[in-house]
């Protein structure tokens, strides 16, 4: 593969970083003004953790496989379960709470935000990373070439 074609643009890091942290935040701050119960809150802030973690572990889980590296069925079920999960949590959640439609939307948006975030953020640092070891691995062997 050539690295430059797996090299994320600043542009995009910036903007999955601020989709990430900006519906994180946006959601806390929504969540805290909200006038629901201390256990409903809690409730919507394990989802979005939940929400969080099956994103990034699924998408490490996907990159994986493409890459050839070694994975399990059991894993890869796993992670699509928790992902599959948080939104049906988030989704029936507040299909039951008693908010305004537009609250509703309010959390349903941020949270897919930040789904998207966080997939984004893991791709671009997986992009990154590969980048940074084929620069070592090139150097490397550059450094080896000149000592023969």
């Amino acid at each position: 593969m050539n690295n430059l074609q797996n090299r994320p643009s600043t542009a995009f890091v910036f903007a999955s970083w601020i989709a990430l942290l900006g519906g994180v935040i946006i959601f806390l701050i929504g969540l805290n003004n909200a006038q629901m119960q201390l256990n409903e809150k809690g409730y919507y802030f394990a989802v979005l953790v939940l929400g969080l973690f099956s994103s990034v572990s699924l998408q490490k889980h996907v990159r994986d496989k493409l890459e050839g590296l070694p994975t399990t069925a059991l894993y890869a079920n796993l992670c699509w379960a928790a992902f599959a999960i948080a939104i049906a949590l988030m989704c029936i959640g507040l299909w039951n709470a008693e908010l305004l439609l537009s609250e509703k939307g309010f959390y349903g948006v941020t949270f897919f935000m930040c789904l998207f975030g966080a997939t984004a953020v893991q791709k671009n640092t997986r992009d990154t990373a590969a980048l940074n070891i084929a620069k070592l691995q090139e150097y490397s062997d550059k450094e080896n070439m000149t000592e023969e």
